[in-house]
């Protein structure tokens, strides 16, 4: 008596709420409930709602203040996820298909030959860069050039900068170096050297067992006699021996010293492709005692560099200037003349 008493008072409540609420508030709430039957009665493996459905629920959600009423599969968080979803999409699709605005967009070949002229010609300014392409019946303004340039990619040539420079003033470059030698008694012997770029000649060269400061500035003074003007430009590495005393020394000598950049012996490639050269040439063959042994096998060395040796750099001529012997005649042979102690041989035509 009492359970059916409370379902007639329940029936009761519910109509007169309904009484109550406007005709569209029920329509709306009909229309909620009928989306989730639909919705339940879907036969998945899960539960889920369709695109159409989560746009149901997006619309109702803005027109509609009731619509956390009815719901029942879903959490008001969730209708709130679909709607923020809705939002990223749209304007998403909207930036899609905007138009193009602003500056005019640079074909592609224009850009190409902007970061050409930049790699070709590094002290190219925008002004001349812009002038060039009026020239060439493109106009661009100056700024849209300027702004270009700065995106220009890094010239995989860089190399080719320092390289200009080296044989634009060869003749008034000298460079200097260190190397090692290894001794019989397992001692390490440091030969140092002043090379000049024009014609690849040792002018000074030397061996001690303690590389420092005030004996790289004696041999800096022993290299150019007295009166002799050196190069203009001295060119070294960054290491520690080569120090404010020796920058100094080689100032007051009238010289301007020229440091490579850090991690670059390709700077001073003379220097280096030099000291492979006595490498390969005399120190992978022979063991010096000492100083005294290897400074006697180095001016053996140096006689035959100059005199003899031929170098790639030089078009196959000598340091000194070899003069070719005319060809021989019938019944001439061409005789062998062994240089340091005969790791290395001259070869010239019996008169």
């Amino acid at each position: 008596m009492i359970l059916a008493m409370i379902v007639w008072l329940r029936h009761l409540l519910g109509w007169l709420v309904g009484a109550f609420r406007s005709r569209q508030d029920l329509v709306l709430e009909n229309l909620a409930l009928r989306q989730q039957l639909l919705t339940l009665h879907a036969q998945r493996p899960r539960r889920r709602f369709t695109t159409p459905q989560k746009l149901f629920w997006v619309l109702l959600q803005k027109g509609w203040a009731g619509w956390r009423r009815p719901l029942i599969l879903v959490t008001p968080r969730t209708v709130v996820g679909w709607h923020r979803a809705g939002f990223r999409l749209y304007w998403k699709w909207l930036s899609r298909v905007r138009s193009t605005v602003g500056r005019k967009p640079i074909r592609r070949e224009v850009r190409a030959l902007i970061f050409q002229m930049v790699a070709e010609n590094p002290t190219w300014g925008a002004p001349r860069i812009h002038g060039e392409l009026l020239m060439l019946g493109l106009h661009l303004s100056e700024a849209t050039v300027s702004r270009w340039m700065r995106r220009a990619p890094r010239s995989p040539h860089l190399a080719q900068r320092w390289l200009t420079f080296l044989r634009n003033h060869r003749e008034a470059i000298a460079a200097m170096d260190f190397f090692t030698v290894p001794t019989l008694t397992f001692g390490v012997l440091y030969g140092f050297f002043v090379i000049a770029h024009d014609r690849r000649r040792i002018l000074h060269c030397n061996v001690t067992g303690s590389p420092e400061a005030v004996w790289v500035a004696l041999q800096l003074r022993q290299t150019w006699d007295e009166g002799e003007e050196p190069q203009r430009f001295l060119l070294f590495d960054r290491d520690a021996k080569f120090g404010v005393d020796v920058a100094s020394t080689i100032e007051a000598m009238g010289c301007q010293p020229l440091r490579t950049a850090f991690r670059s012996p390709w700077q001073n490639g003379v220097a280096e492709r030099w000291v492979g050269s006595v490498r390969r040439d005399l120190l992978d063959h022979v063991l010096p005692l000492n100083a005294r042994h290897l400074r006697r096998l180095l001016r053996e060395y140096l006689s035959y560099y100059h005199q003899d040796r031929t170098h790639l750099g030089l078009a196959k001529d000598t340091p000194a200037g070899r003069v070719p012997t005319p060809t021989p005649g019938k019944g001439r042979k061409a005789i062998s003349m062994p240089r340091i102690g005969g790791l290395h041989h001259r070869y010239a035509v019996a008169a």
